[in-house]
Protein backbone atom coordinates (compact mmCIF):
# COMPACT_ATOMS: atom_id res chain seq x y z
CA UNK A 1 0.00 0.00 0.00
CA UNK A 2 1.55 3.30 -0.65
CA UNK A 3 2.46 5.28 1.97
CA UNK A 4 0.56 8.49 2.57
CA UNK A 5 2.67 11.33 0.89
CA UNK A 6 4.25 12.92 4.43
CA UNK A 7 4.20 10.26 6.53
CA UNK A 8 7.56 9.03 7.45
CA UNK A 9 8.07 5.29 7.12
CA UNK A 10 9.22 3.03 9.38
CA UNK A 11 11.23 0.05 9.01
CA UNK A 12 12.14 -2.47 11.80
CA UNK A 13 15.09 -4.49 12.35
CA UNK A 14 14.32 -7.99 13.62
CA UNK A 15 17.12 -9.58 14.55
CA UNK A 16 17.32 -13.60 15.04
CA UNK A 17 19.76 -15.88 17.16
CA UNK A 18 21.28 -19.18 15.59
CA UNK A 19 19.28 -21.04 17.45
CA UNK A 20 15.79 -19.29 15.63
CA UNK A 21 17.37 -19.75 11.70
CA UNK A 22 17.83 -23.75 12.81
CA UNK A 23 14.96 -25.90 10.92
CA UNK A 24 12.24 -27.44 13.30
CA UNK A 25 12.57 -30.95 14.17
CA UNK A 26 9.98 -32.96 14.45
CA UNK A 27 8.57 -34.02 18.25
CA UNK A 28 10.42 -37.30 19.77
CA UNK A 29 13.31 -37.02 17.25
CA UNK A 30 16.54 -36.87 18.58
CA UNK A 31 15.19 -36.15 22.20
CA UNK A 32 16.20 -39.30 24.74
CA UNK A 33 13.84 -42.21 26.55
CA UNK A 34 10.52 -40.91 28.38
CA UNK A 35 11.80 -42.42 31.89
CA UNK A 36 7.91 -42.47 33.10
CA UNK A 37 7.18 -44.55 29.70
CA UNK A 38 9.68 -46.71 29.87
CA UNK A 39 9.06 -47.65 33.80
CA UNK A 40 5.15 -48.07 32.51
CA UNK A 41 6.45 -50.69 30.10
CA UNK A 42 8.39 -52.90 31.95
CA UNK A 43 5.64 -52.72 35.03
CA UNK A 44 3.33 -53.89 32.77
CA UNK A 45 5.27 -56.82 31.43
CA UNK A 46 5.80 -57.77 34.78
CA UNK A 47 2.20 -57.61 35.32
CA UNK A 48 1.44 -59.73 32.57
CA UNK A 49 4.01 -62.60 33.25
CA UNK A 50 2.69 -62.51 36.72
CA UNK A 51 -0.78 -62.70 35.59
CA UNK A 52 -0.19 -65.47 33.23
CA UNK A 53 2.05 -67.75 35.39
CA UNK A 54 0.72 -66.90 38.89
CA UNK A 55 -1.97 -70.17 37.89
CA UNK A 56 0.63 -72.45 37.49
CA UNK A 57 2.37 -70.91 40.18
CA UNK A 58 -0.27 -71.64 42.65
CA UNK A 59 -0.78 -75.45 41.08
CA UNK A 60 2.82 -76.12 41.74
CA UNK A 61 3.25 -74.18 45.32
CA UNK A 62 -0.22 -76.06 46.60
CA UNK A 63 0.61 -79.76 45.16
CA UNK A 64 4.07 -80.00 44.78
CA UNK A 65 6.09 -77.61 47.00
CA UNK A 66 3.94 -77.63 50.26
CA UNK A 67 3.58 -81.50 50.47
CA UNK A 68 8.00 -82.02 49.86
CA UNK A 69 7.79 -79.62 52.89
CA UNK A 70 5.01 -81.09 55.08
CA UNK A 71 6.89 -84.73 54.29
CA UNK A 72 9.81 -83.02 55.57
CA UNK A 73 8.93 -81.62 58.36
CA UNK A 74 6.77 -84.43 59.46
CA UNK A 75 9.79 -87.06 59.00
CA UNK A 76 11.38 -85.43 61.68
CA UNK A 77 9.00 -86.90 63.83
CA UNK A 78 8.10 -90.16 65.31
CA UNK A 79 4.01 -89.85 65.03
CA UNK A 80 1.35 -92.61 64.30
CA UNK A 81 -0.78 -89.57 62.69
CA UNK A 82 -3.31 -89.26 65.30
CA UNK A 83 -1.25 -88.18 68.09
CA UNK A 84 0.30 -84.65 68.79
CA UNK A 85 3.42 -83.90 66.49
CA UNK A 86 5.46 -83.37 69.94
CA UNK A 87 7.67 -86.59 69.48
CA UNK A 88 11.05 -84.66 67.52
CA UNK A 89 13.46 -87.45 66.68
CA UNK A 90 15.24 -85.70 64.12
CA UNK A 91 17.69 -87.84 61.32
CA UNK A 92 16.22 -91.29 62.85
CA UNK A 93 13.60 -92.12 60.44
CA UNK A 94 16.05 -91.70 57.72
CA UNK A 95 19.29 -93.75 59.56
CA UNK A 96 16.06 -96.36 60.21
CA UNK A 97 14.69 -96.82 56.39
CA UNK A 98 18.57 -96.51 54.80
CA UNK A 99 19.45 -99.36 57.64
CA UNK A 100 16.82 -101.52 56.88
CA UNK A 101 17.73 -104.08 54.96
CA UNK A 102 13.77 -104.37 53.22
CA UNK A 103 14.17 -100.88 51.85
CA UNK A 104 17.33 -101.55 50.43
CA UNK A 105 15.84 -104.51 48.77
CA UNK A 106 12.71 -102.33 47.80
CA UNK A 107 15.59 -99.65 45.97
CA UNK A 108 17.24 -102.37 43.94
CA UNK A 109 14.12 -103.35 42.91
CA UNK A 110 13.43 -99.85 41.41
CA UNK A 111 17.18 -100.08 39.80
CA UNK A 112 16.42 -103.33 38.38
CA UNK A 113 12.76 -101.90 36.92
CA UNK A 114 14.50 -98.83 35.63
CA UNK A 115 17.38 -100.97 33.75
CA UNK A 116 15.47 -103.68 32.20
CA UNK A 117 13.05 -101.82 30.84
CA UNK A 118 14.97 -99.59 29.20
CA UNK A 119 17.09 -102.91 27.74
CA UNK A 120 14.44 -105.09 26.97
CA UNK A 121 11.83 -101.83 25.49
CA UNK A 122 14.33 -99.59 23.70
CA UNK A 123 15.06 -102.41 20.80
CA UNK A 124 10.97 -103.56 20.86
CA UNK A 125 9.57 -100.27 20.76
CA UNK A 126 12.41 -98.89 18.00
CA UNK A 127 12.00 -102.36 15.85
CA UNK A 128 8.12 -102.00 15.41
CA UNK A 129 8.30 -98.04 15.28
CA UNK A 130 10.66 -98.70 12.31
CA UNK A 131 8.10 -101.20 11.05
CA UNK A 132 4.99 -99.46 11.48
CA UNK A 133 6.70 -96.00 10.03
CA UNK A 134 6.83 -98.26 6.63
CA UNK A 135 3.91 -97.89 4.00
CA UNK A 136 2.30 -101.46 5.04
CA UNK A 137 -1.31 -102.04 4.88
CA UNK A 138 -3.44 -101.80 8.48
CA UNK A 139 -0.63 -99.66 9.73
CA UNK A 140 -2.91 -97.43 11.20
CA UNK A 141 -4.54 -100.55 12.57
CA UNK A 142 -1.22 -101.88 14.21
CA UNK A 143 -0.58 -98.58 15.65
CA UNK A 144 -3.65 -98.56 17.49
CA UNK A 145 -3.58 -101.59 19.17
CA UNK A 146 0.06 -101.41 20.60
CA UNK A 147 -1.32 -97.76 22.27
CA UNK A 148 -4.23 -99.81 23.37
CA UNK A 149 -2.22 -101.26 26.75
CA UNK A 150 -0.48 -97.58 27.44
CA UNK A 151 -4.40 -96.21 27.71
CA UNK A 152 -5.38 -98.64 30.13
CA UNK A 153 -5.68 -97.33 33.67
CA UNK A 154 -2.76 -99.14 35.36
CA UNK A 155 -5.60 -100.33 38.07
CA UNK A 156 -6.97 -101.95 35.33
CA UNK A 157 -4.57 -103.59 33.73
CA UNK A 158 -3.31 -104.68 37.09
CA UNK A 159 -6.42 -106.58 38.13
CA UNK A 160 -6.65 -108.44 34.47
CA UNK A 161 -3.39 -109.70 35.05
CA UNK A 162 -3.71 -110.71 38.29
CA UNK A 163 -6.82 -112.68 37.02
CA UNK A 164 -4.68 -113.63 34.13
CA UNK A 165 -2.03 -115.24 36.08
CA UNK A 166 -3.57 -117.25 39.35
CA UNK A 167 -3.06 -120.95 39.35
CA UNK A 168 -4.08 -122.72 36.41
CA UNK A 169 -5.93 -119.72 34.63
CA UNK A 170 -5.45 -118.67 31.13
CA UNK A 171 -1.87 -118.15 30.85
CA UNK A 172 -1.58 -121.56 32.20
CA UNK A 173 -3.84 -122.97 29.94
CA UNK A 174 -2.62 -121.46 27.05
CA UNK A 175 0.98 -123.57 28.10
CA UNK A 176 -0.69 -126.30 28.42
CA UNK A 177 -2.22 -126.22 25.11
CA UNK A 178 0.59 -125.35 23.03
CA UNK A 179 2.84 -128.00 25.10
CA UNK A 180 4.78 -125.73 27.91
CA UNK A 181 2.81 -127.22 30.53
CA UNK A 182 6.08 -129.14 32.60
CA UNK A 183 6.87 -124.81 32.44
CA UNK A 184 4.40 -123.13 34.13
CA UNK A 185 5.28 -121.62 37.13
CA UNK A 186 3.33 -119.68 40.69
CA UNK A 187 3.96 -116.32 38.52
CA UNK A 188 3.09 -114.18 41.59
CA UNK A 189 4.15 -116.54 44.94
CA UNK A 190 7.38 -117.53 43.45
CA UNK A 191 10.18 -115.03 44.92
CA UNK A 192 12.19 -115.98 42.09
CA UNK A 193 9.84 -115.49 39.26
CA UNK A 194 7.47 -112.41 40.53
CA UNK A 195 10.44 -109.97 39.74
CA UNK A 196 10.24 -111.15 35.97
CA UNK A 197 6.81 -111.60 35.62
CA UNK A 198 6.12 -108.30 36.47
CA UNK A 199 8.22 -106.53 34.33
CA UNK A 200 6.51 -109.01 31.56
CA UNK A 201 3.49 -107.35 32.12
CA UNK A 202 5.05 -103.41 32.63
CA UNK A 203 6.51 -104.32 29.22
CA UNK A 204 3.08 -105.47 28.17
CA UNK A 205 1.60 -101.88 29.37
CA UNK A 206 4.28 -99.43 28.78
CA UNK A 207 6.76 -99.90 24.86
CA UNK A 208 3.37 -98.75 23.34
CA UNK A 209 3.91 -95.01 24.50
CA UNK A 210 7.70 -95.84 23.33
CA UNK A 211 6.62 -97.04 20.08
CA UNK A 212 4.17 -93.94 19.91
CA UNK A 213 6.78 -91.47 20.65
CA UNK A 214 9.51 -92.73 18.43
CA UNK A 215 7.00 -92.71 15.29
CA UNK A 216 6.53 -89.39 16.40
CA UNK A 217 10.07 -88.77 16.33
CA UNK A 218 10.64 -90.67 12.83
CA UNK A 219 7.97 -87.93 10.88
CA UNK A 220 10.71 -85.34 11.46
CA UNK A 221 13.74 -87.58 9.75
CA UNK A 222 13.82 -86.02 6.05
CA UNK A 223 12.65 -88.24 3.78
CA UNK A 224 15.17 -86.66 1.05
CA UNK A 225 18.10 -88.04 3.29
CA UNK A 226 16.69 -91.56 3.01
CA UNK A 227 16.09 -91.08 -0.80
CA UNK A 228 19.82 -89.63 -1.64
CA UNK A 229 21.30 -92.83 0.67
CA UNK A 230 19.26 -95.10 -1.53
CA UNK A 231 20.71 -93.87 -4.48
CA UNK A 232 24.05 -93.96 -3.55
CA UNK A 233 23.28 -97.53 -2.76
CA UNK A 234 23.02 -97.86 0.76
CA UNK A 235 20.24 -100.57 1.97
CA UNK A 236 17.39 -100.38 4.11
CA UNK A 237 19.22 -101.78 7.54
CA UNK A 238 22.49 -99.65 6.66
CA UNK A 239 19.85 -96.00 6.26
CA UNK A 240 18.08 -97.25 9.48
CA UNK A 241 21.42 -97.29 11.48
CA UNK A 242 23.55 -94.57 10.09
CA UNK A 243 20.74 -91.93 9.40
CA UNK A 244 17.66 -92.92 10.78
CA UNK A 245 18.59 -94.02 14.37
CA UNK A 246 20.99 -91.11 14.62
CA UNK A 247 18.55 -88.46 14.36
CA UNK A 248 16.22 -90.11 16.42
CA UNK A 249 18.61 -89.93 19.37
CA UNK A 250 16.62 -86.89 20.75
CA UNK A 251 13.57 -88.55 21.37
CA UNK A 252 15.22 -91.68 22.92
CA UNK A 253 16.89 -90.00 25.28
CA UNK A 254 13.68 -88.58 25.84
CA UNK A 255 11.89 -91.56 26.29
CA UNK A 256 14.61 -93.23 28.33
CA UNK A 257 14.15 -90.25 30.99
CA UNK A 258 10.41 -90.31 31.23
CA UNK A 259 10.93 -94.35 31.70
CA UNK A 260 14.14 -93.88 34.78
CA UNK A 261 11.87 -91.96 36.78
CA UNK A 262 8.53 -93.43 36.19
CA UNK A 263 10.53 -97.16 37.37
CA UNK A 264 11.79 -95.26 40.43
CA UNK A 265 8.13 -93.85 41.55
CA UNK A 266 6.72 -97.84 40.42
CA UNK A 267 3.43 -98.44 42.58
CA UNK A 268 0.10 -98.98 41.35
CA UNK A 269 0.69 -101.96 39.01
CA UNK A 270 2.62 -103.81 41.20
CA UNK A 271 0.66 -102.54 44.41
CA UNK A 272 -2.80 -103.60 42.44
CA UNK A 273 -1.09 -107.18 41.60
CA UNK A 274 1.34 -108.50 44.24
CA UNK A 275 1.20 -105.62 46.89
CA UNK A 276 4.93 -106.06 47.06
CA UNK A 277 4.81 -109.67 48.00
CA UNK A 278 5.62 -112.35 48.20
CA UNK A 279 7.32 -111.31 51.52
CA UNK A 280 8.48 -108.31 49.87
CA UNK A 281 10.13 -109.60 46.88
CA UNK A 282 8.58 -107.48 44.76
CA UNK A 283 8.46 -104.23 46.75
CA UNK A 284 9.62 -100.96 45.10
CA UNK A 285 9.96 -98.08 47.11
CA UNK A 286 6.63 -96.80 47.18
CA UNK A 287 4.66 -100.14 47.68
CA UNK A 288 7.35 -99.72 51.06
CA UNK A 289 6.41 -96.62 52.21
CA UNK A 290 2.54 -97.37 51.71
CA UNK A 291 3.17 -100.20 53.76
CA UNK A 292 4.99 -98.71 56.80
CA UNK A 293 3.12 -95.49 56.62
CA UNK A 294 -0.46 -96.11 56.45
CA UNK A 295 -0.97 -99.96 57.48
CA UNK A 296 1.65 -99.72 60.10
CA UNK A 297 0.18 -96.22 61.02
CA UNK A 298 4.31 -94.99 61.27
CA UNK A 299 3.60 -91.57 59.36
CA UNK A 300 6.60 -90.16 60.38
CA UNK A 301 8.81 -92.94 58.93
CA UNK A 302 6.57 -93.37 56.10
CA UNK A 303 7.68 -89.47 55.29
CA UNK A 304 10.98 -89.92 55.57
CA UNK A 305 10.80 -92.83 52.82
CA UNK A 306 8.93 -90.64 50.84
CA UNK A 307 11.99 -87.81 51.40
CA UNK A 308 14.21 -90.75 50.35
CA UNK A 309 12.23 -91.58 47.28
CA UNK A 310 12.13 -87.86 46.42
CA UNK A 311 15.76 -87.23 46.57
CA UNK A 312 16.71 -90.43 44.92
CA UNK A 313 14.35 -89.55 41.87
CA UNK A 314 15.56 -85.50 42.11
CA UNK A 315 19.30 -86.43 41.76
CA UNK A 316 18.92 -89.56 38.70
CA UNK A 317 16.98 -86.61 36.99
CA UNK A 318 19.62 -84.02 37.47
CA UNK A 319 22.45 -86.67 36.82
CA UNK A 320 20.74 -87.10 33.36
CA UNK A 321 19.89 -83.86 32.49
CA UNK A 322 23.31 -82.96 32.96
CA UNK A 323 25.02 -85.31 31.00
CA UNK A 324 22.43 -86.76 28.84
CA UNK A 325 20.09 -84.82 27.54
CA UNK A 326 22.39 -81.36 27.74
CA UNK A 327 23.85 -82.19 24.62
CA UNK A 328 20.30 -82.03 23.17
CA UNK A 329 19.85 -78.42 24.35
CA UNK A 330 23.02 -77.31 23.08
CA UNK A 331 22.60 -78.93 19.65
CA UNK A 332 19.37 -77.05 19.40
CA UNK A 333 20.87 -73.53 20.20
CA UNK A 334 23.84 -74.42 18.00
CA UNK A 335 22.08 -76.19 15.39
CA UNK A 336 23.54 -79.66 15.79
CA UNK A 337 21.78 -82.45 16.15
CA UNK A 338 23.67 -86.17 17.63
Amino acid sequence: MANHPGQAVRTTVRTTSPADRAPARPAGVGSGPNPVSRQSNARRKWLEIALFTSPALIVYVVFVLLPIGFAVYYSLYKWNGIEPLNHFIGISNYQRALGDPIFRRALGHNVFFVVSSIVIQLPIALGVALMLNRRIRGRAVFRTLVFIPYVVSEVIAGVLWLLILQPDSLVDRLMQAVGLGSSTQLWLADRDVVLWTLLAVLTWKYVGFAIILFLAGLQNVPDELHEAAAIDGAGWWQIQRNITIPLLGPTIRIWIFLSMIGALQLFDVVWVITGGGPNNASATMATYMINVGFYRSQFGYGSAVAVILFVVSFIAAIFYQRFVLRRDTEGALTGRVG
